[in-house]
């Protein structure tokens, strides 16, 4: 009879072990191996299938499509937008996201979309009782016959019942609680999550049920189990909230079936989650356009432009180490920007800075950094700029600015929420919509001098 063995398997990546490390030696990770008994004798070998269906190659005019039914939409216009359109049937996507931030209240609002078209869903629940889950869909008016519930956390009863009621659309709450019984370790562990996810994947690609899994975040910010789980999927989206404002902001960060980066807005309610359909309206809605220290950015998030303001605050000179702090920006970024206007003639080695995306979101395209210099020089100079005025531009380590892609999309948008003039590299000002007054730079002395001049313009 074999014995149990002791396997030390890494909860970041899912390399396996014979001993205990500090050190992964596949990712580099430290303190992440942790101890696994397996029973070698207990674990039952899984019937061989394929995924297509098929039992070798066939040409690629014969492998069938599903036509015009092969992307649904969920009748949440900001939830089929990060999703690049709608759900695709067959399809496998990881939801993940801090614990209390709407996964659960965002995918039973989702599922009750479709049944109210008469789609038959399922909603596998591991963490909730169905009592607590019909509380949860009565507080939400969700009351759909189509819409059935299922309390369990062993795979083979809800795959069992999945392929015995064929519903279109599944949902698996949560990834970390569902369990493989023919594997020994607890559910949560690597080898548990890794199997449920693989499983759930042979079984959307054969049925051709869309498969939802919800997977909650660690700590550090990254989704609990291996990183290896977010390439079994097709689409990996994170829902996101700072905790302080009722703002959910649900992002793709993987998607094979459209564009990744696409990003959806939501609002908490008392009554459930809302849609924001105009966002850059949502982001602006608060801003002071006359204090100085603040410039409105056209970033494009996957597809869709948005108008974000960017908050600089520069403190007064001090014989300490400054401070650096970025809220939603990179910091890196910030310290390059830092550098480029320390030789431009801005004084910054001294004194605190602090940048902020406002609205909680978070910027990483290159496009905001003329913003972000532009918000340094209005603080240390004290002047605002215009408030009609929007901004972007790629800054090189010369102190060049850089054209973006896509810059009639953000203009259109700028035109569309009132802006009347635009700084910019002269390539993004090939195509101006009517209205806007383009003021084309090519440097970053140029454009300070466009937006916040060091001396107030005379007026004859």
């Amino acid at each position: 009879m074999a014995r149990p063995s002791t396997v030390y398997v890494c909860a970041a990546c899912g390399y396996r072990a014979a001993r205990w490390m500090g050190k992964c030696p596949d990712c580099g990770a430290w303190n992440q191996l942790e101890e696994q008994v397996v029973d070698r004798s207990a674990r039952k070998a899984a019937p061989r299938s394929e995924a297509s269906g098929g039992s070798g190659p066939i040409p690629l005019p014969d492998v069938p499509t599903g036509g015009e039914d092969v992307r649904v939409r969920t009748g949440i216009k900001e939830l089929d937008t990060a999703l690049g359109g709608g759900l695709v049937a067959g399809s496998l996507v990881l939801l993940g996201g801090d614990p209390g931030v709407g996964k659960s209240t965002l995918l039973l609002t989702a599922l009750d979309r479709f049944a109210q078209r008469g789609v038959d869903v399922l909603y596998v629940t591991g963490e909730e009782s169905l009592r607590q889950v019909a509380l949860r869909a009565s507080r939400l008016g969700v009351r759909s016959a189509t819409l059935h519930l299922m309390a369990e956390t062993d795979f083979g009863i809800i795959e069992g019942a999945v392929r015995r009621t064929q519903p279109r659309v599944v949902v698996i709450d949560s990834v970390q609680v569902v369990r493989v019984p023919e594997l020994e370790s607890i559910p949560g562990t690597v080898s548990q999550v890794r199997e449920v996810a693989h499983r759930s994947m042979l079984l959307a690609k054969q049925t051709g049920i869309a498969v939802l899994l919800v997977g909650h975040v660690t700590k550090s910010g990254d989704l609990a189990g291996p990183r290896v789980l977010e390439h079994l999927v097709d689409a990996v989206l994170h829902f996101e909230g700072d905790g302080r404002s009722t703002l959910r902001i649900l992002r793709a960060v993987k998607n094979r079936f459209g564009p990744a980066g696409e990003l959806g807005l939501f609002e908490m309610a008392d009554d459930g989650l809302r849609e924001v359909p105009d966002a850059s309206a949502r982001l602006l809605a608060e801003r002071a356009p006359e204090a100085p220290g603040t410039a409105v950015v056209a970033t494009l998030e996957g597809s869709r432009p948005l108008l974000t303001e960017i908050q600089a605050l520069v403190g007064e000179p001090s014989l300490g180490t400054p401070a650096r702090t970025c809220v939603g920006i990179d910091r890196g970024r910030v310290g390059m920007l830092t550098a480029v206007l320390q030789k431009c003639g801005l004084q910054l080695h001294d004194r605190d800075l602090f940048t902020n995306a406002a609205g909680g979101v978070t910027i990483e395209e290159p496009a905001a950094d003329l913003a972000i210099a532009a918000a340094i020089a209005s603080s240390m100079r004290g002047r605002p700029l215009d408030r009609s005025t929007v901004v972007f531009g790629e800054i090189g380590l010369v102190g060049e600015v850089r054209s973006v892609s896509y810059p009639l999309q953000r203009l259109r948008e700028a035109a569309r929420h009132g802006f009347r003039r635009v700084v910019a590299p002269p390539a993004a000002l090939a195509e101006v919509p009517p209205g806007i007054e383009a003021v084309p730079v090519k440097t970053i002395v140029e454009a300070l001098e466009a937006l916040v001049p060091r001396r107030a313009p005379t007026s004859r």
